[in-house]
């Protein structure tokens, strides 16, 4: 769910580029593990909030509304979700609409910003953004060639080093490491793919996303600090995505089956462990992961508001 839908099922591309191995396929049995739910909803649209990241000190990135042409999307951070909540807005400077995408532990925050409000959101320019202590910073990667431009910042780690894609001239999504302290660009590779997404990056510097192959098939993948890449697909799945990793590796995101989504863990002892939000109807997200094990998403609900969601093990 982003101002230009790219992230749900869409191609996604990873690209950083040391290995050059080919990758190993992660599978297992995948179990449902019992968790805490809570619906987190800021109160300014309680019909529409996706948190997308969270931090080891418990703060939450997210934003609300559809960013239709009525209900633009606003970010916020969530500063103390497992009590009664504070939501921060966050929003870049100028901006028509805004979603936080990511968050570290020392005052970074990334996300992705348009200055319009198209009712077909693919019109929408995307912008990537990165923020500290109320400073906004844009990114753009010097190759993007869509039209409409699209970028977007997605995660970013404890040293500084942000991931997202921007997409080409074909509409494919490129991967992309960046350095809010260098500025330096790093691109992010999966062999065989089409269009990588990197959706997320760990302490150590293990990058998380997805990636559609020639065949149009979308899996998730985790590549290590060693370049060691791993591919995950949940067996039995039409399409897997990850979406965030924590420092002790383990990976979240979705899957789905028919028109079913489905959250997931995946650790490399345990395999895929299945997260279905009790109040979500066939439709859970597992966006990000703190060293907890605390995991923060979204889910569609019976009356088909998408409302933030807290899930503690």
């Amino acid at each position: 769910m982003y101002l230009i839908r790219t992230a749900l099922v869409a191609a996604g591309l990873l690209a950083l580029g040391l290995s050059s191995a080919a990758p190993a396929s992660a599978s297992g049995t995948a179990r449902l593990s019992a968790y805490h739910f809570r619906t987190l909803d800021d109160a300014a649209d309680l019909t529409f909030n996706e948190l997308l990241g969270i931090n080891d000190h418990g703060k939450i990135a997210g934003y609300y509304g559809s960013g239709d042409d009525s209900t633009p999307s606003k970010g916020y951070l969530l500063v103390s979700p497992y009590g009664a909540g504070d939501y921060q807005s966050e929003n870049f400077p100028g901006s028509v609409q805004t979603q936080v995408t990511g968050l570290d532990d020392v005052g970074v925050s990334v996300g992705f910003l348009s200055y319009t409000e198209d009712a077909n959101p693919a019109n929408n320019a995307n912008y990537g953004f990165w923020a500290r202590n109320g400073r906004y910073h844009k990114v753009v990667f010097p190759a993007t060639s869509s039209h409409p431009q699209v970028n977007q910042l997605l995660g970013v780690n404890n040293l500084g080093v942000a991931v997202g894609f921007y997409l080409d001239s074909a509409g494919n999504a490129q991967g992309y490491t960046y350095s809010v302290v260098t500025h330096k660009f790093t691109t992010v590779q999966v062999p065989g793919a089409v269009s990588v997404t990197a959706a997320a990056i760990n302490n150590h510097g293990a990058v998380a996303g997805y990636f559609t192959n020639s065949e149009e098939v979308t899996k998730g993948f985790l590549r290590r600090p060693t370049g060691a890449l791993v591919v995950l697909a949940k067996p039995g799945a039409d399409v897997t995505q990850a979406f965030g990793v924590n420092a002790l590796g383990e990976v979240v995101g979705t899957y789905t089956v028919g028109s079913s989504t489905y959250g997931f863990t995946w650790t490399p002892s345990a395999g895929f462990t299945t997260i279905s939000d009790p109040s979500g109807v066939g439709s859970t997200f597992v966006n990000g992961v703190n060293e907890a094990g605390d995991l923060v998403g979204f889910y569609v609900g019976g009356g088909g508001n998408t409302n933030g969601m807290l899930a503690t093990p």
